[in-house]
This record gives C-alpha cells, sequence and structure tokens, in this order.
C-alpha cells in the first residue's frame, strides 16, 4: 500500500489567477483615454462623481478585463507551447474557467453599461463585440494586422474617451469630441503596430499576419510612424481652426518630441520599438489631455 501524497486538482480558480488574467496593466490606457473624455465634456467632475467612477470601472477593470480573459481563453493552446507558466495553461484557471469568466466579465460590463445611458451602452456592446471577434475562431481579427490592431485602437481609445464624454453629458457627445476621439483611435493604431515587432518570429511560425510581417520590418515600422503622426497633424489643426493656439501648440510640441524618437527607431525598428513605445506613448497620450482641455470650455467650436 503506497504512502505518497495524492495531488490535488482545485475545482475553481484563485483569486491571484484570476487577477492575473485579468492583466491589470492593461487597464491604464482605456482609463486614461475615460478621463480625455471626461475633461473634454466641460463638466464639472463634482456633478457626476458616481457615474465617473463607475465609468472608470467598465472601461478598465470590466471591458478591457473581458477583451484579456477572452483572448487568453483562445490562445490557451499557444501558450502551452510557448508561455505554459499563464493561468489557463498552466491549471491555475482549471477545466473551462476560463471561457467561464470571459462570460461572466461580458455580462457584468454589459450590466454596469446599462445603467450608464443608451450611449455608453451601445458604446460597451459595440467594443465586447470586437473583443470577442478579435480572439474567437472563425473571426480571429488578431491574425491581421490592420484589423486587429484597428479593433483594439478603437476600443481601447476611442470607445473610452466617447464614454467618458457621454457619461458627464448624458447623452451623445458634440461632434468636435467624437473627431478627436477617432483620431487618436486611429494615432493609436500605430501605437497597436510597435507591439507586434517584438513577435516577429512567433507570428511567422503561427501564421499571424502583423503587419511586420505583411509589410517587412522597415516599411511597418514607417507606417507605425506616419498612422501615429497624420492624425496628430490633424488635431493642431483642428485646435488651430477653433481658436485654441496653446493646446495647438501643447500638441505641436509633443508631435516634435515624437518626431525625433521615430527618426531613431527607424534605424533599429526591431530593437527599439519597446523603448519607443515607451517614450513615444507617453508624450502621445500627453497630447490627448492637452487636446482634451483645449474643448473643454466648448459650447460649439469657436
Amino acid at each position: 500500500m503506497s504512502n505518497a501524497p495524492t495531488q490535488t486538482v482545485a475545482l475553481r480558480p484563485a483569486p491571484s489567477a484570476v487577477l492575473e488574467v485579468l492583466h491589470p496593466i492593461t487597464w491604464f490606457p482605456p482609463m486614461w483615454a475615460f478621463a480625455c473624455g471626461v475633461v473634454s465634456s466641460g463638466v464639472p467632475l463634482s456633478s457626476r462623481w458616481v457615474e465617473v467612477i463607475a465609468g472608470i470601472v467598465l472601461c478598465g477593470p470590466l471591458l478591457v478585463a473581458t477583451s484579456q480573459v477572452v483572448n487568453d481563453w483562445f490562445d490557451r493552446d499557444v501558450d502551452a507551447i510557448n508561455e505554459p507558466n499563464r493561468p489557463i495553461p498552466s491549471g491555475r484557471i482549471p477545466g473551462r474557467w476560463g471561457l467561464y469568466l470571459s462570460f461572466m466579465w461580458t455580462a457584468a460590463s454589459l450590466l454596469l453599461a446599462s445603467q450608464l445611458g443608451v450611449w455608453v451602452f451601445g458604446a460597451a456592446v459595440l467594443g465586447l463585440v470586437l473583443a470577442w471577434m478579435y480572439s474567437m475562431p472563425p473571426f480571429r481579427l488578431k491574425q491581421n494586422g490592420w484589423l486587429g490592431n484597428g479593433a483594439c485602437a478603437i476600443t481601447y481609445e476611442g470607445f473610452a474617451w466617447f464614454t467618458g464624454a457621454a457619461v458627464m453629458l448624458g447623452g451623445l457627445p458634440p461632434w468636435w469630441i467624437v473627431t478627436l476621439a477617432l483620431l487618436y483611435s486611429a494615432g493609436a493604431h500605430g501605437i497597436m503596430t510597435l507591439n507586434d515587432f517584438k513577435s516577429i518570429e512567433g507570428d511567422i511560425k503561427t501564421g499571424v499576419g502583423s503587419l511586420p510581417v505583411k509589410l517587412g520590418v522597415d516599411n511597418a515600422a514607417r507606417t507605425a510612424c506616419a498612422v501615429m503622426a497624420i492624425p496628430q497633424v490633424i488635431v493642431i489643426a483642428l485646435l488651430l481652426s477653433w481658436d485654441r493656439p496653446i493646446g495647438a501648440a501643447i500638441v505641436c510640441l509633443v508631435l516634435v518630441l515624437q518626431l525625433g524618437l521615430m527618426v531613431r527607431f527607424l534605424r533599429a525598428p526591431v530593437a527599439r520599438a519597446t523603448w519607443f513605445s515607451g517614450l513615444g506613448v507617453a508624450l502621445y497620450v500627453a497630447g490627448m489631455m492637452a487636446s482634451a482641455v483645449a474643448v473643454s470650455s466648448f459650447g460649439g467650436p469657436a
């Protein structure tokens, strides 16, 4: 008779494993974009602080967290080979709990969004549809660098900015706020492309059509820079046309600094993508907030 201890298989995931699969580090970009939406509305924070807290929870710990767990669930087989210590392939999220968590966070997101108005609910629904399509077969938008990065950019930046303004205004934000949200979403597509330079070899092996794979390293790097810069040039022109020279000057300054970083990045895209992402994105989001502040006093364009 053997006295060897038996190994107990967990029936439910530990809270620490659930937190890990929700990837809290990814929550900041949409929460910042939400804050830009709040500021751009021009509505005093004190008048809607409960809604603001709810919106922050919606954009970060719920909507983006949903996209993260959905992605990890549908990538579990690949992660079992490349990153076996992740919560799902390692068994710390046992059985089909990854799928159950995906459903639970989707439902919680919809429930909270439904309490924040029809426009917020609509944006949340679209964001969740894109989140599932990004990872789930047969869509797998992530397999295409144009579509996948576009889905991430519009949800992380555009929908979050729109949601922040809609929460404060209690309805559809005016066109200038929507325009800024869309322009910064377009620029964020370039930011998403920067993340693809670190996984070129793996993308080739697994058939992922990221832009560095589709276009080649140098062309993808130039494309990412152009996609980041052009929307900011348009923002500068709009702010000037709206008689917001200070805001335009700040956005122009951060763009000039980004262009300096881009020159260095383009000389060695693979080696410097992470470096450029860290510094360039910080400047980019600073410009976002400067734009939001610039239009916060609008009753309409000047």
